[in-house]
């Protein structure tokens, strides 16, 4: 299980960018933080995820699991788990999928609903569904329907 209390870091999968967003201590609102370029057919982008790791020392790690509108897993679900499965042999620290959909569709809302535009600026909404994410796993867990799931999801989809 995720501790209550520290930073926690979120990752939202993609093929080509992995958005990252970081909570504050007390765990009550999350930040976007960086979008990582991935090269198709390339690697999670390791060595800058464990640099950011080293310099906010978070507590543990959120990945977004990407579902279908039906909640069924695809090959995109499948990559996440193995990219989880990746993040925590290699930071040591406990994570949690928590499901993404729609979290970057909210993002675009979020910036059309503040009058801005998204044209160009993938790499911002990216770190915004991140932040989307793990505002929602904060607020699930505050409201204490987080356990459950915590203790029933891991990486490699076993219960």
């Amino acid at each position: 299980m995720i501790p209550t209390a520290g930073r926690i870091l979120a990752v939202d999968w993609g093929e080509l960018r992995i958005g990252l967003a970081l909570s504050d201590e007390s765990q009550m609102l999350a930040s976007p933080l960086e979008t990582l370029q991935r090269r198709m057919g390339k690697r999670f982008p390791l060595p800058r995820f464990l640099e950011l790791t080293s310099v906010y020392q978070p507590v543990g790690i959120v990945v977004g699991l990407p579902l279908s509108s039906e909640g069924a897993e695809s090959d995109s679900s499948r990559s996440a788990r193995e990219v989880a499965d990746t993040i925590e042999r290699r930071t040591g620290l406990p994570l949690a999928m928590w499901d993404e959909r729609m979290s970057t569709a909210r993002a675009l809302g979020l910036i059309r609903e503040q009058g801005g535009s998204t044209r160009g600026r993938r790499s911002d909404v990216d770190a915004l569904a991140a932040a989307v994410l793990l505002q929602h796993f904060l607020d699930a867990r505050r409201a204490g329907r987080l356990e459950k799931m915590e203790a029933t999801e891991s990486p490699e989809g076993s219960s």
